[in-house]
């Protein structure tokens, strides 16, 4: 593991010349911009004067705190998400995973206890007790319940209902709708990819034509839009991509087009991603496109493509480190979109996961490590596919096999097994 203890590449010479330059022609974009590269500097200088020191620290014990405190009490504020609790359990749960913080049994089991009450009768979850099941709460659920990995967490999916919800969302061209009547995007496609590869429900016929209506939403630019014909987006880039690594159809794709386009979308100022070209950056997209480059990497080695290293990934990892522990991290614990923001508990999970991929590359075995500021600041790895740790993926994966494989009850009812 590289310990980099070294001067801040923020404070580099080279680095002032990476101030966005508006030829003399300013707009609305260009002012916004501006803007955030001030308030950069502005937390890096701050960082200098309260520290006396360049060593940029992980926050750990202040961002535990305000974990543990969200898993059991919410301020009013967060009544606005009542429709997604689910995945308010995930960002909460995978945060503490990634910082290597074990729940207790009790609290574990509660979780477990409330999710199963966002489990519709009919089959997948919804964002609360007695609302409409929904891909998205599906995947934060399963997710959630994959991050406890106990006995209890798994038992609580029913897979045979989960499987006829997917069924009942599918269209006949291959896509999702994200609910009964409800848009069909590439997220949908992810979230029914995901949850049914973790949960071993995939069949001959589940994702017929998937592949196709994905790859059908690489867009010019070279990232995917949300539909065929959309501009090109972080987001919808990182589910399009994931859910043909799932299903085996990544290799479909122009590799080296999305490729051109992620590497792009890392600022040269900030360090951190946009999600899109000419916009400003945002935390969470450490995750969304450092999580693209990682399978795109994995895509071209796999390949054997002679031109991909193996030394580290194909982003600048010590500038992405720098801006999510410089200017994501809240004093009083939890992490933000950029300096001036306040800080949540998503923008927490997806800082978090992006700063666990930039340290750990993982394409070679050992992985080679970079950690910025210490082996203090060093998280646990994550999956690039499901953003849960990779033994966690492994746990899941190994026991829903073999409770196929056993013919036992796919939950606690007594369903016949798939």
């Amino acid at each position: 593991m590289k310990d980099q203890h070294l001067s801040l590449g923020r404070l580099q010479e080279r680095h002032s010349r990476e101030l966005f330059q508006d030829d003399g022609l300013q707009t609305v974009t260009s002012a916004e911009q501006k803007k955030v590269e001030e308030s950069i500097s502005k937390a890096i200088h701050a960082h200098l004067e309260d520290h006396k020191m360049t060593r940029p620290m992980l926050l750990r014990e202040q961002h535990i705190a305000y974990l543990t405190e969200g898993l059991q009490h919410l301020s009013d504020v967060y009544e606005t998400l009542d429709a997604s609790r689910p995945w308010l359990c995930f960002w909460l749960l995978h945060s503490l995973d990634l910082l290597n913080h074990p729940l207790s049994p009790d609290l574990s089991s509660d979780v477990c206890k409330f999710i199963s009450r966002c489990q519709n009768p009919t089959g997948g979850f919804a964002g609360g007790p007695g609302q409409q099941a929904h891909l998205a709460p599906t995947y934060a659920a399963v997710n959630a319940l994959c991050v406890i990995g106990t006995q209890e967490a798994y038992d609580v999916i029913d897979r045979e209902k989960l499987l006829g919800f997917l069924y009942s969302l599918r269209q006949g061209d291959g896509s999702f709708q994200m609910h009964e009547g409800g848009e069909v995007d590439v997220r949908s496609i992810y979230c029914a990819a995901s949850v049914a590869s973790l949960t071993n429900i995939i069949t001959p016929d589940l994702f017929e034509g998937t592949c196709d209506w994905v790859v059908r939403c690489q867009s010019w630019e070279g990232g995917l839009g949300g539909l065929s014909g959309l501009e090109a987006h972080g987001g919808y880039t990182f589910c399009g991509l994931a859910a043909l690594v799932i299903l085996k159809g990544q290799h479909r794709l122009n590799m080296r087009s999305l490729l051109r386009w992620a590497c792009g979308r890392q600022m040269r100022m900030e360090g951190g991603f946009q999600g899109r070209c000419n916009k400003l950056v945002d935390g969470c997209y450490s995750f969304w496109q450092a999580g693209i480059l990682h399978l795109i990497q994995q895509t071209l080695i796999q390949e054997g493509d002679p031109a991909v290293g193996v030394g580290g990934w194909m982003f600048e990892q010590r500038a992405l480190q720098e801006f999510l522990l410089l200017c994501c991290q809240c004093p009083t614990g939890g992490l933000l979109d950029k300096p001036d923001k306040l800080g949540d508990f998503y923008h927490t999970c997806y800082c978090l996961s992006g700063l666990s991929i930039a340290q750990h590359f993982s394409c070679v075995s050992p992985p080679l490590d970079l950690i910025i500021g210490g082996a203090h600041n060093t998280l646990a790895e994550t999956h690039p596919v499901y953003n849960v740790a990779p033994q966690k993926v492994d746990r899941a994966l190994g026991y829903f096999r073999a409770l196929s494989r056993s013919g036992r009850p796919h939950s606690s009812s007594t369903r016949p097994a798939l």
